[in-house]
């Protein structure tokens, strides 16, 4: 089934089908993200972390603020869960990364530990309707605010994970880009070299 077409279905409810580790319940969850576009960002230099945005919404019964999750259930692997409580939750779809991590954490409301599981969400769409638009709100915030608005720690120690996650990413596409172009001087230089002087060996390592 396509992620999208859930926007038509209501929230999952219950518990029959939910998954269980070692007696804690696994939930699953995504940090949803933008970049915003800004004079002080360029290719060259990589995203700026102040060009970062991530959407937090509220609790159904609260104005508490969280990220996105929900239980992992048994007819669906982890990825397709994290997508659909996205959806389901925050009514937005995107392209998932690498998993963030693993955090043990107690509810509030139920007193019982359970085990969840994070993963980043660059939003592709955001959708003018979904199944909780009515029970919940959605906000788009930088790193720095959401941090200090988003009231689960482990929420937080999972934001702290997407943001050494992207600085990673960042780092090793801008490493690529400098020996691309690296690579591409070698060549121009070496078609020169030939040119000038034909009994010249020159190779290009890949």
């Amino acid at each position: 089934m396509q992620i999208k077409k859930l926007v038509v279905l209501p929230s999952r409810t219950g518990r029959h089908l939910q998954r269980y580790n070692q007696g804690f319940r696994q939930v699953v969850g995504c940090i949803p993200y933008r970049i915003r576009k800004s004079n002080k960002s360029h290719l060259l230099h990589g995203t700026l972390l102040e060009d970062l945005e991530v959407l937090l919404i509220t609790s159904q019964k609260s104005p508490r603020m969280m990220f996105p999750k929900g239980g992992w259930e048994l007819d669906e692997n982890i990825e397709l869960a994290a997508s659909r409580e996205t959806l389901e939750e925050a009514g937005v779809v995107g392209m998932l990364g690498d998993k963030l991590g693993e955090w043990i954490f107690k509810s509030k409301s139920q007193e019982k530990f359970h085990e969840g599981s994070m993963f980043p969400l660059l939003v592709t769409e955001e959708l003018d309707v979904w199944p909780e638009k009515s029970v919940r709100r959605r906000i788009w915030m930088t790193v720095s605010e959401a941090k200090e608005a988003c009231a689960a720690a482990w929420m937080k120690e999972a934001l702290d994970a997407f943001v050494c996650q992207f600085k990673r990413v960042e780092e090793e596409q801008l490493t690529s880009c400098r020996l691309a172009s690296c690579r591409s001087e070698d060549l121009r230089l070496c078609i020169g070299a030939q040119t000038a002087e034909e009994d010249v060996d020159c190779y290009l390592i890949s």
